[in-house]
């Protein structure tokens, strides 16, 4: 995992395209500084900020910054019938099955000038049908496995459980629920988590306002996506996609003036990222060097050595121990020598739970 990929879906009119142009236009504002980079009309990769980096990159005189990456990948407006074919639903819905996390724009803004698919504004009720597809998707997944797995169930003996799961799976979905609320043992969950299950997925919901909400981003709807969402287990990001728009056009400089002018402290895709990350259970640590300084994101719990395996399988498979030094310390010394001098380098082996802004150099055969 070098980077993490969110799927952007909403009806149609809710403000997701702009949301998305906004981000890929990045790349013509600052190429130069390659903060983005678009790869195909519909999946746009950029760049998470990370001022670290910047620093450890002088201390070590590294040659270039790599930081971690999040792709955002545009799925055209799902409609309801969607898991039954209706629009591009099918084709859409295996997008979603390929990314790592959803994000649902809801418009939580009045405008006559803007038709809503439904004809009137009601983001809770946009939410129901975005879920309510994703969940019909997963019904119709389960009940293509099942007969299945009871064919090869009568040589293997250990895809009994595996059924009996998603049997219970089946009965949670026609409840209306999604299978992130399933609550079974961990080695159900584990069962689960083989498939690729729409509703599986964590889910961030982007509450899009007009700029009649700055500087604060609230308004009622808003708070009804907030109690909602509270429900999910899900947070929830107020953007203005026009206001993101408009900062895209901009040089960084101007668009920070822009922001403070406003009253907002940084822009919502910063928000986003920030929020998508945490939605996962994700950390960075960091390696420096005269090559490169550079940020892998991990999942939230690993260790030294699961670490290890994200630069090269080589090094997870050789591994002795780690010197971790962290990231304040490197600042504080100057460098992981010093730092090592003042007694502030820690072996690890491998077991050792790596920490956010670890500074790591592995040791392998």
């Amino acid at each position: 995992m070098t980077g993490l990929s969110c799927g952007i879906v909403g009806l149609p009119n809710v403000g997701k395209s702009t949301l998305f142009n906004a981000l890929t236009k990045k790349m013509a504002a600052a190429a130069a500084n390659y903060p983005f980079c678009t790869i195909d009309p519909n999946i746009g990769v950029v760049e998470v900020d990370d001022c670290r980096l910047q620093e450890l990159s002088k201390i070590s005189s590294s040659k270039k910054i790599i930081p971690a990456s999040v792709t955002f990948v545009d799925i055209a407006g799902l409609v309801k019938g969607a898991s039954v074919g209706e629009g591009l639903g099918n084709q859409f819905l295996t997008n979603i099955r390929e990314t790592d996390a959803i994000v649902q724009v809801v418009r939580c803004f009045e405008d006559p000038d803007v038709i809503h698919v439904a004809g009137n504004v009601n983001p809770l009720l946009d939410i129901e049908v975005i879920n309510m597809e994703l969940i019909l998707s997963d019904i119709q997944m389960i009940d293509n496995i099942l007969p299945k797995l009871e064919k090869q169930m009568k040589v293997k003996k250990e895809l009994i459980d595996v059924h009996a799961t998603l049997q219970k799976a089946l009965i949670h979905l026609n409840n209306n629920l999604p299978l992130r609320a399933f609550k079974g043992t961990e080695e159900e969950i584990k069962h689960i988590h083989t498939y690729a299950f729409l509703t599986s997925k964590k889910i961030v919901y982007v509450a899009n306002v007009d700029e009649t909400s700055l500087p604060s981003m609230e308004n009622d709807l808003v708070r009804a996506v907030q109690k909602y969402a509270e429900q999910d287990g899900a947070s929830v990001i107020p953007i203005c996609a026009k206001l993101e728009e408009e900062l895209s056009q901009l040089s960084p400089v101007d668009a920070e003036e822009y922001l403070l002018s406003l009253g907002i402290k940084e822009t919502g895709l910063t928000r986003l990222i920030r929020s998508a990350f945490s939605t996962l259970g994700l950390i960075t640590y960091i390696t420096t060097g005269e090559i490169e300084t550079r940020a892998w994101p991990i999942l939230k719990g690993m260790t030294a050595q699961e670490a290890a395996g994200k630069i090269h399988s080589d090094i997870q498979k050789g591994f002795i121990r780690a010197e971790v030094v962290s990231f304040t310390d490197m600042v504080t010394y100057q460098g992981r020598v010093n730092a090592r001098e003042a007694g502030k380098a820690r072996a690890e082996g491998k077991e050792y739970i790596v920490q956010d802004g670890d500074v790591i150099l592995f040791y392998h055969n």
